[in-house]
C-alpha cells in the first residue's frame, strides 16, 4: 500500500480534527491525548493557535504556523484503526 497525503483537514470542537487522504480514506481524530505541548507542539494547547493547522502539499501532512508537523502515516493510523505495522515494508510503501 502507497502510504496517502492528507490532503484537506478542518478543525472541529477542542483538539479534534477531521482528515481526508488522497486516498479517499477519511475520519476525524481527538489529538488532544497524544499531545505533549512540549517544545515546538507548546504554543498548540492554544486552541486559537491549534486551529490554525493547514495542510502541507510539500510534506504531505498537517502543520502549524511554527513548522510544528504530524507524521502523516501516525494520522493514517488513527484515522483507520489499523495498527502502523500494516502499513509498513510493504511494496510501494515509502519505507518499504
Amino acid at each position: 500500500m502507497m502510504l496517502s497525503d492528507v490532503v484537506k483537514v478542518e478543525t472541529r470542537v477542542g483538539y479534534r480534527i477531521w482528515l481526508q487522504f488522497q486516498d479517499g480514506v477519511e475520519g476525524e481524530v481527538d489529538l488532544e491525548p497524544l499531545l505533549t505541548f512540549q517544545g515546538v507542539f507548546a504554543p498548540l494547547r492554544d486552541l486559537a493557535f491549534f486551529s490554525r493547522v493547514r495542510v502541507s502539499p510539500d510534506l504531505g501532512t498537517i502543520c502549524w504556523p511554527n513548522d510544528a508537523d504530524w507524521d502523516p502515516l501516525v494520522l493514517y493510523s488513527l484515522v483507520t484503526g489499523r495498527p502502523i505495522e500494516t502499513f509498513l515494508n510493504q511494496p510501494g510503501n515509502l519505507d518499504g
